[in-house]
């Protein structure tokens, strides 16, 4: 989008509704936010970008599988442990 010669980006918000909450659960939410000085609405603002930026498990398991794959890494798990102990000393 251009205005006057200048581009600009558009930004899109979007809103989420969350139903049926309970309580309790609503409560220790707006809870964790007075405690950080910020909105409920602020807190899980910045809670959701943080949990989408962050891989899921099968995500995480699936790169670490890709990694092993490629490596060819035949070494047990006990053995890399003890290899990087020892390589602290």
């Amino acid at each position: 989008m251009y205005f006057d010669g200048i581009a600009c980006k558009m930004h899109v918000v979007t809103s989420i509704t969350v139903r049926d909450v309970p309580d309790e659960t609503r409560d220790e939410l707006a809870a964790r936010a007075a405690r950080t000085g910020r909105s409920l609405q602020e807190y899980l603002r910045a809670t959701l970008i943080d949990l989408a930026r962050r891989p899921d498990v099968d995500v995480m398991i699936e790169r670490v599988r890709w990694h092993k794959s490629m490596t060819e890494s035949t070494l047990p798990a006990h053995e890399i442990l003890a290899l990087k102990d020892e390589d602290r000393r």
